[in-house]
């Protein structure tokens, strides 16, 4: 999806949703714009904030002719502890692709043994 936000391209979301976790999170934005849209229809929101994997959308940064700024999981936790390795390795797949890849990590543990290779 095509992105207003000035320092990247593209967002991509191959799940959404999350989990409260600390003190932090009372203000999320990423929880009321998951509300908005689905108010408004807006396919792969049904479930509001509720975690949903959404495998369909892993195939989406294939179809860039050229390198190009992915913001990643603007609307989730990436290493929320319901997703599984395998949905983590077939996404880190697609990140190895020429490109950059701005995550947005929640106060999770998972994102350093995942990230530590170098390969995100």
């Amino acid at each position: 999806m095509k992105s207003a936000i000035e320092w990247t391209r593209q967002t991509w979301n191959p799940a959404t949703g999350c989990t409260k976790i600390s003190p932090g999170c009372k203000h999320c934005y990423a929880e009321v714009m998951a509300r908005r849209l689905h108010a408004m229809g807006a396919p792969g929101y049904e479930n509001e904030f509720r975690l949903t994997l959404h495998p369909d959308r892993l195939e989406k940064p294939l179809a860039c002719k050229k390198p190009t700024m992915f913001f990643v999981n603007s609307m989730s936790d990436l290493f929320h502890e319901a997703v599984p390795d395998k949905f983590l390795d077939r996404r880190r797949g697609k990140a190895q692709q020429e490109g950059k890849w701005p995550l947005l990590p929640r106060p999770h543990m998972g994102c350093l043994s995942c990230c530590s290779d170098g390969t995100w």
